[in-house]
């Protein structure tokens, strides 16, 4: 089942259309980047990008270290 999720960027208010299960975590993970029931401006979507795509990269080498290890066995 599809859930909406909205976020306003510069004053313009964008609605998302997720699955259920994945809008629980976004809006989780939304809320502690952005102010979800005021707007937000440009400056700050491109911080939790950062952010994220810092996380993600943390994550990938941590799992590219688990594999090395695994294989090392």
């Amino acid at each position: 089942m599809k859930t909406k999720v909205t976020l306003t960027l510069n004053a313009k208010r964008y609605d998302i259309d997720v699955e259920e299960d994945f809008a629980h975590f976004l809006m989780a993970q939304m809320k502690q980047d952005f102010h979800v029931e005021g707007n937000n401006d440009i400056k700050l979507l491109l911080q939790a990008y950062v952010r994220k795509s810092l996380a993600l990269y943390e994550q990938e080498k941590q799992v590219g270290d688990l594999i090395d290890r695994l294989q090392n066995l």
